[in-house]
C-alpha cells in the first residue's frame, strides 16, 4: 500500500473520531433516549464544547472528500512523489492537531493548522493538476 493510501486510511479513522466524539457529547447533553429515538423534537441549544466539535466533525466531512479523491487521483495514476507523500501526512496531520484545537477554542492557532492542511492537500492535487495547464 502506498504511503498516501495509508495516510487516507488513518483519515478515514480520524473522521471515525469526529463522528463519535461528538455523538458521545450530544448523548451526554440530550440523553440516551434521544440517541435511540427518531430525533424528532426540539432541542436546546448545544453546549458550547458540543457545539465545537460538531462544527469540527462538519468541518472534517466537507473537506475528506477532496483529500480521498486527490489520494485517488494519484494513486490511480501513478503520480505519487515524496511531495504528495508529505502532502498527505501533512494533512493528516494538521487534521489531528485541528480536532482539540477546536475542541480547546483556540481560534488562531487551528486556523493555522486547518491551513496546513489544505496546502498538503495542495501538494497532493498539484501533479495532477500541472499535467493539465
Amino acid at each position: 500500500m502506498t504511503s498516501e493510501l495509508s495516510a487516507l486510511a488513518w483519515g478515514c479513522v480520524l473522521g471515525l473520531v469526529h463522528i463519535f466524539a461528538a455523538a458521545h457529547l450530544k448523548t451526554r447533553q440530550y440523553g440516551a433516549s434521544w440517541n435511540v429515538g427518531a430525533r424528532d423534537e426540539a432541542l436546546p441549544p448545544p453546549t458550547p464544547l458540543t457545539g465545537r466539535l460538531i462544527r469540527a466533525q462538519a468541518n472534517f466531512l466537507e473537506t475528506f472528500p477532496f483529500v480521498a479523491a486527490a489520494i485517488l487521483i494519484v494513486v490511480a495514476a501513478g503520480l505519487s512523489t515524496d511531495a504528495t507523500r508529505i502532502g498527505a501526512w501533512l494533512w493528516l496531520a494538521a487534521r489531528v492537531v485541528y480536532l482539540p484545537l477546536y475542541a480547546a477554542g483556540v481560534p488562531v492557532v487551528r486556523t493555522i493548522a486547518f491551513g496546513a492542511s489544505l496546502i498538503g492537500l495542495v501538494m497532493l492535487l498539484w501533479p495532477a493538476l500541472s499535467l493539465t495547464l
